[in-house]
């Protein structure tokens, strides 16, 4: 990924993750019980602490593009961001639930693969530019949380409605097509339409 690209995707992931994390609290304040609640809870604690250190540490040849941190979404981060928290906030614990899957999901497998190519990468004495954001992925944590979630999220099909199971996998494949169009707006951005003039002209 160029440069410009994986700073594009960093800034619009912190902006992402600091809505996710108010999304998962909101999940946690309506979980079915107090040891799920705590889980989602956990979750949330953990997407703000991403978002803080994504801006922190990583990495020194993404700032020395110097460029400023823009706090200005992309159609596409708004629209997955505003998404969650809709989601969270209105429907039923268990369709919010297979809402936030998808992302822990793909980045434990598309991560786990950057990670083991980065590994190879190093041991080959080739610099990896971006080696220190890739290695996250190998965190044993992470993995655990994404296993339990998956198992909350089973959990919580089981006990669902056919209607409500069927609301739950719209709400993972809508979220499904969000992440995909997350990682193809780094490399193809969107700009905002400048709308306020053109309406005036009209």
């Amino acid at each position: 990924m160029p440069l410009d690209a994986f700073f594009t995707f960093i800034e619009q992931d912190i902006l992402y993750l600091e809505s996710e994390a108010k999304a998962l609290g909101i999940m946690a304040a309506r979980s079915p019980d107090a040891e799920t609640a705590a889980f989602w809870a956990r979750c949330a604690v953990a997407a703000a602490d991403a978002g803080l250190k994504l801006h922190k540490d990583l990495p020194d040849e993404a700032w020395a593009l110097e460029r400023e941190l823009s706090r200005t979404h992309s159609p596409t981060c708004l629209g997955y961001a505003s998404y969650l928290m809709a989601v969270a906030a209105t429907e039923p614990y268990s369709v919010a639930a297979a809402a936030v899957l998808p992302c822990r999901w793909i980045y434990q497998e598309v991560g786990r693969a950057l990670a083991e190519r980065t590994t190879v990468t190093l041991a080959s004495g080739r610099p990896h530019l971006y080696a220190d954001w890739a290695l996250r992925y190998e965190d044993e944590e992470f993995h655990a949380e994404v296993a339990q979630a998956r198992s909350l999220v089973d959990v919580a099909a089981m006990e669902a409605s056919e209607v409500e199971r069927a609301a739950m996998a719209h709400a993972f494949s809508t979220s499904m097509r969000y992440e995909l169009l997350f990682w193809d707006t780094a490399l193809y951005p969107q700009a905002w339409v400048p709308s306020s003039e053109r309406a005036l002209s009209r």
